[in-house]
């Protein structure tokens, strides 16, 4: 199956990653992981053209372009597709919906990007503004870098782009394309035109990487990949359809599932037996409940979570428990064969990233990539959660914002 330069007609305000796809989507989400990640294989081994998007940890998300209600040009964040979507077409327009920093930057964004030229409606990340691009040594190389959020970006100071990084007034990374004659029928296409894009002002960068045959894996990389597909392709065919759909339906129950599985990212723990994380599962998430159950104070309040407890634990029958017991053991083939990809990915980078900590700098990769497949037609997250979440969550890595940095 190949990459397409497309999303779903869903709006891109959020994306699965790959390995809770088999969860949230049923059986097709399961399918579409696995068919995701052999995309990424055929394309990384030379075999099939395409293209995959590179997530840039920018903040905030900035939607811009021409409201096709009037014709006039607006920046946005996320509330443009609310009922009531909100768009702001002056500095007025900004402060009455928001404050500090976020404002800035809105009001940055609404000045300078009418001049590049911008064809309907597009969305992306803010890198920079005025005063957020500083002159750095880092091991020993000197670079002009821009720390919006966790990652530090880093480029070489005697590079082309440093050149129109230093002019800008602002930079923005576009990810997505919307078309549509209102807000609430825009149908969103992964990727944007930026070859037409001509201003000093804006350092405008397409976060699509399309030169995939420049660092093509190697046999034993590309054996271990094919190793794990094939093995969650086995796993895949003993899973139960009707508990991939039954999890679908219930969308609270894969919440859950996803929650609980989260506090290992967290933790920078792994799965480990699989039997037995079913059967702590249903330990936490009777746990959780409890909790809930001991808070209320009447008999009413407690009887009424006590059956939300009892409707979630009614889906583990012995059937079911097998099945989801196969299907953490999908999720980890799809983990492995995953951060075999994401190192070769990151070899494509022509921007390094590192994070900055008490010590010094350190080298990272991005925040991760995305993964559109055929047949689900989904974007679908590839991160490394455990780098990114200890990057995130760890007191030792100092963010964009923090002071002093």
């Amino acid at each position: 199956m190949n990459f397409l330069d497309y999303i779903t007609e869903q709006k891109n305000t959020h994306m699965t990653h790959i390995e809770d796809a088999v969860f949230r989507g049923g059986v097709n989400g399961a399918r579409e992981s696995i068919m995701a990640l052999r995309s990424v294989r055929d394309m990384l081994k030379g075999e099939q053209d395409g293209s995959v998007s590179v997530k840039w940890d920018g903040a905030p998300a900035i939607f811009a372009g021409t409201d096709p209600n009037d014709g006039k040009f607006f920046v946005a964040k996320k509330g443009i597709f609310n009922k009531n979507p909100k768009v702001y077409k002056t500095s007025g327009d900004i402060d009455a919906d928001t404050s500090g920093d976020l404002a800035d930057k809105l009001k940055l964004a609404l000045k300078h990007l009418p001049s590049i030229g911008i064809k309907g409606v597009i969305q992306g990340d803010f890198l920079f503004g005025p005063g957020d691009v500083k002159t750095k040594k880092i091991k020993g190389e000197s670079y002009l870098t821009f720390h919006p959020n966790t990652i530090v970006y880093a480029v070489p100071s005697d590079s082309p782009n440093a050149k129109d990084i230093t002019s800008a007034k602002l930079g923005i990374v576009w990810h997505t394309t919307y078309k549509g004659s209102d807000f609430e029928s825009m149908k969103a296409s992964y990727g944007v035109d930026t070859s037409k894009f001509r201003s000093k002002d804006v350092w405008s960068q397409d976060a699509m990487l399309r030169d995939m045959t420049k660092y093509t894996m190697n046999e034993k990389e590309l054996e271990k990949v094919n190793g794990h597909l094939s093995n969650a392709g086995k796993i895949f065919n003993k899973i139960s359809g009707t508990t991939l759909r039954t999890i679908e339906a219930n969308q609270d129950l894969a919440i859950l599932i996803e929650t609980y599985n989260n506090t290992f990212v967290r933790a920078g723990s792994v799965i480990g037996n699989t039997t037995r994380h079913v059967s702590d599962l249903i330990k936490w998430i009777s746990a959780k409940y409890q909790k809930e159950i001991d808070k209320r104070k009447t008999e009413r309040g407690k009887g009424t979570q006590k059956a939300k407890l009892d409707a979630i634990l009614s889906f583990f029958s012995t059937k079911n428990k097998k099945s989801l017991k196969f299907l953490f053991d999908l999720q980890k083939e799809i983990v492995l064969a995953k951060l075999i990809l994401i190192n070769r990915l990151n070899k494509l980078s022509s921007v390094k990233t590192f994070v900055k900590t008490n010590k010094g700098y350190a080298t990272t990769g991005p925040e991760g990539y995305v993964a559109i497949d055929k047949i689900g037609g989904d974007a679908l997250k590839i991160v490394d959660r455990l780098e990114f979440s200890y990057n995130n969550f760890s007191p030792n890595v100092l963010k964009g914002w923090d002071k002093g940095r």
